[in-house]
């Protein structure tokens, strides 16, 4: 017993575990989260469940693993490199290759802020009745200023908490609705494609794995500081890596079906296809009554603001990276990336009569583009002169390419459907 006490008084006990250590480590992850619980996945899952009910609910589980593994790959070339997807494509790759992949990298991330944009601006209408077009101008300037004063920083874990609140209430409504759990459990493992499902299939798929938040993860991984020539600290930091992307895809697969099972159990069940936005604020009226329409509307808002910041973060990596620079917001190719992505989103815009519509071809854009990124990225981190002892093995590179090869056939099927 004296022994234990004396134990107990000790102040240099090894650390083995390290426990508390994971939280200086989370926030990348959850950060490239907020992306895709975005209003493009919005939109494309009450299409998916309200259409097609619970079938379509193996694209999420298909998607998120996806997702695992590809962010924690290009998280790996972050950490082990010093450089950015974009920095190392332009670095390692012939310009013949990496320029016409960037471009395209380039417009996905416009596609994506266009979403954004038009879900802060479909948001704003429904709080304050303000046009489409007019709310989509209020929203660029609000996330220009945010992005280009750095403010972003100051509400950016406001803006997630109240998302995750959002997210939180759609899983809690589960229990309050009728959900026909045998069947969700079958859509979750078994794919099936129903007649006109493709359009949909790809809008969710592109919504979760989001080209533009590859080349985002591997720039934003870099912000923890940890010494690159230091083995041991680069282990270290791959370790917590691999926790933070796991928690938060998980909490992102996690709301993402929510929103098909309640879409799923709420209008497929009653025959109701949704067509805008605005009718999945009934989806809240179970646990908030009257109330539903402005809390949606704000979670909306909020879920617009933030991810199209993060679309603009990576617009401008994607441009700097071009030019051999990483990510700043006063460095002039940072700047004009996030002008580009914003100022072109913006303006078509102006041209979209159906902003629903909108939202879900968005979002197939970014599936169409994800093959070119995954090809991209699998070659540079499989490369022993890009990563070192860090190479992915062979069954890294083989699960790797898998996944671009089933992307590109459901591409494909997309062609021909």
């Amino acid at each position: 017993m004296r022994n234990i006490f004396k134990d107990l008084k000790r102040k240099d006990h090894k650390r083995y575990l390290g426990g508390l250590d994971v939280f200086k480590y989370i926030g990348p992850g959850l950060l490239v989260t907020v992306g895709f619980i975005d209003p493009g996945n919005w939109a494309s899952n009450f299409a998916a469940g309200s259409e097609f009910g619970y079938s379509l609910l193996w694209v999420v589980t298909l998607s998120t693993i996806m997702l695992i593994i590809l962010q924690h790959n290009v998280a790996h070339l972050g950490i082990v490199t010093g450089l950015c997807l974009s920095e190392a494509a332009t670095q390692y790759t012939p310009k013949w290759v990496s320029r016409p992949i960037l471009a395209t990298a380039v417009v996905a991330s416009i596609s994506t802020s266009l979403a954004e944009i038009l879900g802060g601006a479909i948001a704003l209408e429904m709080l304050f009745d303000i046009p489409i077009i007019w709310g989509a101008v209020l929203t660029t300037v609000f996330v220009s200023i945010m992005l280009f004063t750095n403010s972003y920083k100051k509400i950016e874990r406001s803006i997630i908490a109240f998302v995750s609140v959002i997210g939180l209430s759609f899983i809690y409504e589960l229990f309050l609705v009728d959900i026909d759990w045998p069947m969700a459990v079958e859509g979750w493992v078994t794919p099936t494609f129903p007649k006109g499902s493709m359009l949909i299939i790809m809008s969710v798929l592109g919504a979760v794995v989001m080209p533009h938040n590859l080349f985002l993860h591997s720039e934003v991984i870099q912000s923890h500081e940890y010494n690159k020539q230091d083995d041991s600290s680069i282990r270290k930091v791959l370790k917590y890596e691999l926790f933070d992307t796991l928690f938060s895809m998980i909490i992102g697969w996690a709301i993402n079906s929510a929103m098909i099972l309640l879409a799923a159990a709420t209008f497929f069940k009653s025959g109701i296809q949704v067509e805008e936005l605005q009718q999945a604020k009934s989806l809240l009226e179970p646990l908030l009554g009257n109330n539903a329409a402005i809390v949606f509307a704000l979670a909306l808002l909020m879920a617009g603001i933030s991810s199209t910041i993060t679309s603009g973060m990576a617009a401008g990596s994607i441009f700097a990276g071009i030019f051999g620079e990483s990510y700043h917001i006063k460095d002039s190719h940072s700047q004009m990336g996030v002008i580009l992505s914003l100022g072109i989103a913006l303006l078509l815009i102006f041209f979209i009569g159906d902003p629903f519509k909108g939202l879900l071809i968005s979002q197939m854009i970014l599936s169409i583009q994800l093959p070119f990124t995954v090809f991209l990225q699998v070659g540079l981190t499989s490369s022993k002169k890009v990563m070192g002892n860090y190479v992915n093995s062979r069954w890294s590179t083989f699960v790797l390419y898998t996944i671009a090869i089933v992307v590109s056939a459901l591409n494909i099927m997309l062609l021909f459907s």
